[in-house]
């Protein structure tokens, strides 16, 4: 149980934070390096699918890889790359683009129950009242969460025609201030809460899973935290209700989150990547022209970072962080690359 506030360059607050801080301009040189890439994969027949993790493919990108691993894992916990060149790009090409850049980041991982290793992030027009629909899947808004494995990396191929704001907090940074506010709440948020897994739970496993929003584990602070699945997860009869104090808790979570809040609009070209244990993202509903290629569309990957951090026990039957887990702790053969 953390019962003091810790001093991480991932506790920021999204009010002061400086562009300069987490804003990188991708140069000219570089996305031509990238393009030339796709280029001769794809005239070649390769596939994203196909394309391997090779530091010399994009020798021009090796620096800024490194910088990037850093601020992941060691720094602010988020950044966003601007300026990537997608003109003109067609869709699979951008998934080529977004790939090949992910795997010199860190290892994709599974998304899903069905192992699928990129998502399209747009509005399915299905509705949460199936039980397999996830929020992702829809144009409504998105409150504060995370998302699986060490690191999310989103790319914007299409913005929507009105809102999609997009939201980032330091987790870190809230649970200080909750902890300072209010030690009988941070205590709570230390102990488990019952998350529905919204079909997309590991095998042979139950469909909710049952772990503390906040966990401090060698010298780090992890979260996990995702509220409307919280409140999904009482659909179970054998899930105890929220008692009132678990309510206020979660109320002044949401709360401190959107007073702390870093917003941003997401261009074509831009990617937006952070730490799935320093930082919770949320997004604001939106509204498309239409069906089809004027639709709001973003491409997500998970990674795992070879330079990440031990993670605590709790965590490997998570749905969310088993395979980094799995990969970090040695269990090869349970968190196989799939490419």
């Amino acid at each position: 149980m953390l019962k003091r506030q810790l001093n991480s360059p991932a506790a920021w607050h999204g009010k002061t934070l400086k562009q300069e801080d987490w804003i990188v301009q991708i140069e000219q040189d570089l996305n031509n390096e990238l393009f030339q890439f796709v280029s001769r994969q794809r005239r070649n027949g390769i596939s994203w699918e196909q394309t391997s993790f090779k530091e010399d493919s994009l020798p021009g990108w090796k620096e800024l890889i490194s910088d990037i691993q850093f601020r992941l894992e060691g720094g602010l916990g988020l950044l966003l790359l601007r300026g990537l060149s997608l003109e003109g790009v067609e869709l699979e090409w951008a998934r080529h683009m977004l790939w090949k850049l992910g795997v010199l980041v860190g290892y994709p991982e599974p998304q899903d129950a069905s192992g699928k290793l990129l998502h399209d992030v747009t509005d399915t027009g299905q509705d949460l009242s199936s039980s397999e629909v996830r929020y992702y899947q829809t144009n409504l808004p998105l409150s504060y969460h995370n998302d699986g494995a060490d690191v999310f990396m989103l790319m914007c191929y299409r913005s929507a025609r009105k809102g999609g704001l997009s939201k980032i907090v330091s987790a870190v940074s809230v649970f200080n201030f909750i902890l300072e506010q209010r030690p009988d709440l941070a205590e709570i948020l230390q102990q488990p809460f019952y998350f529905d897994t919204r079909g997309q739970q590991l095998p042979e496993s139950l469909p909710y899973q049952k772990i503390p929003v906040f966990i401090y584990h060698q010298n780090h602070l992890h979260v996990l935290y995702k509220r409307e699945y919280i409140e999904f997860a009482q659909r179970f009869a054998e899930v105890p209700p929220l008692t009132p104090s678990q309510k206020e808790a979660l109320d002044l979570m949401d709360h401190v989150c959107e007073e702390q809040a870093l917003e941003f609009e997401m261009g074509p070209g831009d990617v937006v990547m952070a730490n799935n244990y320093d930082i919770l993202h949320a997004r604001s509903g939106f509204h498309d022209d239409g069906p089809g290629p004027s639709k709001r569309h973003m491409i997500r990957l998970w990674l795992s970072l070879e330079n990440g951090r031990q993670l605590p026990q709790q965590f490997a039957g998570t749905r969310e962080f088993f395979h980094s887990y799995s990969r970090r702790h040695g269990h090869q053969e349970r968190a196989k690359s799939h490419y």
